[in-house]
């Protein structure tokens, strides 16, 4: 690990629950001790992050330094205050550019600073930590990242930030050839100096990103089956993206064989291996499993010199027998029998969501032979195809006769978003007509449709939620279970329809003042057409009989301590949310009295290793034991 210790900034990510947060907050305090005269942030990017759960003190967006480590400071990013700081900076030059790129006043631009969007959290975090070295405030970051697929699209907006400055820059050269016509001479002004220091930040940024001396992810993982295939998708995307992996961490790795854990030592081993081989040359290490979870200071300063690199594995003998538990009462609820169209399943990262989600779908299906059932996932980082074992993609593909399943792509959505809306709106708010000569043309539109050509961030996610009801309400499926994105962008996701109605709202505004300029009234119904969508979407989503969220969950602190976190933000979003499945639950291990009073609470007991994924999921649907519909209840 010592080898560490040459990097600037550290980034900690991989697939949701793998102990991310465990290993950011004790390799944080082992660079504060071992570098006491240099200045270490502990920053979280995660929009629910765990890291004041994991270090047991509060964490908020003011960075506070550690009481034993005075030279450790430790911070959650909040994008609405960083937002708010960038407008104060940046917003009249930003809106002045703007201006000049479209036949808009600059003060009719400024509504669009309030609009909220999912995606803001990567952007913020990608700016402020080019600021934070720029400004040379710290000298070391250890960033404790959202799980891998939001991980990827912070290391994406450098791309959104790429084409949204090349709009910009259209813009201004548009300013400038008009000046030039009627002056001859152009002298540079504020908007020259905002686009080239945002330039020089950018490659800077980007060039830190990419310095294999300074910068690294480090990818945490788990010995389970989903967890290496997500890690080798992850690993080859940092590569894409020109991105340091400084190595791969195995997390709860069992130290020997014992009876009760006899088949899960098995497949550990069995991956671990697997890992070896797909992660070469890379550095690979262990973190062995620990009695309770390490939480507060000490446990995570005895953590840290646990983690040692993968030795010499040894094959065990495969378990001769595979049992899976008996069923634990209560069952879920006959959704068909309530009436329900739509099931979210979501929880922390790593707690199980998708192979719940995959057997309630299963359980629904065979127990209703005549009903459509759907799974799709939306999360960025996709696991159903691996549950199942299949091949999935964008296209449902049939399990059984009536149970489909699709990973959706949120980049053929953008696509098919931009050729609907966003090309014509950027000849729109250019003032271009798509058949007009000379300035107009060359600068107006083109600018335009690079700024928008990234799409809105977080735009993708409400794509994928209006394509769920439109499935459902063109009557094409009876039953749709979603696999939700973790916890922090579960909650963006389920804010977008609000935030694309707001903006929706914006542009019907200025095309209301300027329709005479503006023309495209064919596209303004179409964009109305839309607005109708979303909101019958979001009517959708807070109707209790047609929607209910399951929560996932295991009894860790962290997990439960972001459950409870979950659950109160879904309520002030007017979700139903009535059941939690409590997976891995082992004997005498309860959520404590209380914590979910307003919940039943589902058990679902350890599940046999060394079975195939679609077998785990038959085996699942049966302990989750779908109720009759005489027999359901739930607390009000």
């Amino acid at each position: 690990m010592e080898h560490y210790n040459n990097l600037q900034l550290a980034l900690c990510s991989g697939k949701g629950g793998v102990g991310k947060t465990t290993v950011s907050c004790s390799l944080a305090r082992h660079w504060a001790r071992e570098f006491p005269q240099e200045r270490v942030l502990l920053l979280s990017t995660d929009p629910a992050h765990s890291v004041g759960d994991v270090l047991d003190l509060a964490v908020s967006e003011k960075a506070t330094p550690l009481s034993d480590l005075p030279n450790l400071q430790v911070r959650a990013l909040n994008a609405q205050t960083l937002l708010a700081e960038f407008k104060e900076r940046y917003g009249e030059t930003l809106e002045i550019l703007v201006e000049r790129g479209s036949f808009v006043d600059g003060e009719d631009l400024t509504p669009a600073w309030d609009l909220g969007w999912p995606g803001l959290d990567e952007l913020m975090g990608v700016l402020e930590i080019q600021r934070l070295f720029n400004d040379e405030e710290v000298d070391r970051i250890v960033v404790d990242m959202a799980p891998s697929g939001h991980s990827l699209h912070l290391f994406e907006m450098m791309d959104f930030l790429d084409h949204f400055l090349g709009g910009l820059e259209g813009f201004q050269e548009k300013h400038r050839v008009m000046v030039k016509s009627l002056s001859r001479n152009y002298t540079p002004d504020e908007t020259d100096e905002f686009l080239e220091k945002m330039r020089d930040d950018l490659a800077r940024g980007r060039s830190l990103l990419q310095d294999e001396e300074r910068t690294a992810c480090l990818v945490g993982a788990i010995a389970q089956p989903m967890s290496w295939l997500e890690t080798q998708d992850f690993v080859a995307s940092l590569q894409e993206l020109k991105i340091p992996c400084g190595g791969v961490f195995v997390n709860r790795v069992l130290d020997d064989e014992s009876e009760t854990q006899r088949d899960r030592f098995y497949e550990q081993q069995q991956l671990l291996e697997k890992f070896r081989e797909s992660t070469n040359p890379l550095p690979l290490y262990r973190i062995p499993e620990q009695e309770a979870d390490p939480v507060g200071m000490n446990a995570l300063d005895e953590l840290f010199p646990q983690i040692q690199p993968v030795g010499e594995i040894t094959l065990p003998d495969p378990p001769t027998t595979v049992q899976f538990p008996d069923p634990i009462p209560p069952g879920l609820p006959d959704w068909i029998s309530e009436g329900r169209q739509l099931l979210l399943v979501g929880g922390k990262g790593g707690v199980g969501k998708t192979t719940t989600a995959a057997a309630v779908g299963w359980g629904i299906a065979e127990k209703y032979p005549d009903q459509q059932i759907r799974l799709m996932s939306i999360d960025p980082a996709h696991s159903l195809a691996d549950a199942f074992d299949l091949p999935l993609g964008h296209e449902a593909v049939a399990i059984t006769d009536n149970l489909s399943a699709q990973e959706i792509d949120s980049e053929i959505l953008l696509d098919e978003f931009r050729e609907e809306y966003l090309w014509e709106l950027a000849e729109m708010m250019s003032g271009g007509s798509g058949d007009t000569e000379g300035l107009q043309i060359a600068y107006g539109p083109a600018a335009w449709r690079q700024m928008v050509s990234q799409g809105l961030p977080g735009v993708d996610e409400m794509l994928a939620l209006l394509t769920v009801v439109d499935q459902l309400e063109s009557g094409e499926q009876d039953l749709i279970i979603v696999d939700t994105a973790p916890t922090g962008h579960l909650l963006r996701f389920l804010e977008m329809p609000t935030a694309l109605t707001d903006w929706l709202s914006w542009i019907f505004k200025l095309w209301m003042k300027y329709q005479a300029a503006a023309g495209h009234m064919e596209l303004m119904t179409r964009l109305r057409q839309l607005r109708k969508r979303v909101v019958n979407t979001h009517k959708k989503l807070q109707d209790p009989d047609y929607t209910e969220f399951i929560g996932v969950l295991q009894n860790q602190s962290a997990i439960v301590a972001e459950t409870e976190r979950m659950m109160q933000a879904l309520a002030q979003q007017g979700v139903s949310q009535h059941y939690i499945i409590h997976n891995r639950y082992e004997a005498n291990q309860e959520i404590a009295d209380g914590v979910f009073s307003d919940q039943t609470l589902i058990r679902l007991p350890n599940l046999p290793r060394s079975v195939t994924p679609l077998e785990q999921i038959k085996g699942a649907a049966k302990l989750l034991s779908l109720k009759r519909k005489e027999d359901s209840r739930h607390p009000h």
